[in-house]
C-alpha cells in the first residue's frame, strides 16, 4: 500500500465521557476527533507529530470550523477522513468528513487551519513550512 496514493480514514468510537446529558456526543468532541485523525494521518504518511516538535516546530490551530449535521451517540463508530486542501507559505489547511460507520451518514464536516511556528523559549515564531514537511503534506492533498 502506497500511503501517498491512498485516501486515509481514521476509525474511532464515541466514548461515554464525550457525551452530554442528552446522550449525544458533545460538540467539542468533534474538534478532538479531527485532531486525532490529523495526527494519525501524519503518522500514516511516515512522520509522527512528535517528530516535528523534537525538531523545534509546532503546528498550532489558528482557525477551526465544524458543521454539525447529525448526532453521534455513545459507542457509535466514526470514520474521520482528513485531507490537506491548502498549503500556504507558513500554513496548512485540512478539511474533514466525519461519517457514521454503521450507515454512512455524514454527521459533520470541518476545517482547520494550522500555522507553522518555531517553538522557542521566547514564544512561538511563525516560519515557512520546511521542505520535508511540505513534501509530506503534499502527499495528503487530493
Amino acid at each position: 500500500m502506497n500511503p501517498s496514493k491512498t485516501a486515509f480514514e481514521h476509525r474511532l468510537r464515541v466514548r461515554y465521557g464525550e457525551t452530554d446529558q442528552m446522550g449525544v456526543a458533545h460538540h467539542s468532541a468533534y474538534i478532538l476527533y479531527m485532531e486525532e485523525a490529523r495526527t494519525r494521518l501524519l503518522a500514516h504518511l511516515g512522520s509522527a507529530y512528535s517528530d516535528f516538535e523534537r525538531a523545534g516546530l509546532g503546528l498550532p490551530v489558528r482557525r477551526v470550523n465544524v458543521r454539525y449535521r447529525a448526532a453521534l451517540r455513545f459507542e457509535d463508530e466514526l470514520l474521520v477522513r482528513p485531507k490537506v486542501t491548502r498549503l500556504g507559505g507558513a500554513s496548512v489547511t485540512f478539511t474533514y468528513e466525519m461519517v457514521r460507520a454503521s450507515d454512512g451518514e455524514l454527521v459533520a464536516s470541518g476545517i482547520t487551519e494550522l500555522a507553522c511556528v518555531r517553538l522557542s523559549p521566547g514564544g512561538l515564531v511563525p516560519v515557512p513550512l520546511p521542505g520535508d514537511l511540505r513534501a509530506l503534506l503534499e502527499r495528503a492533498a487530493p
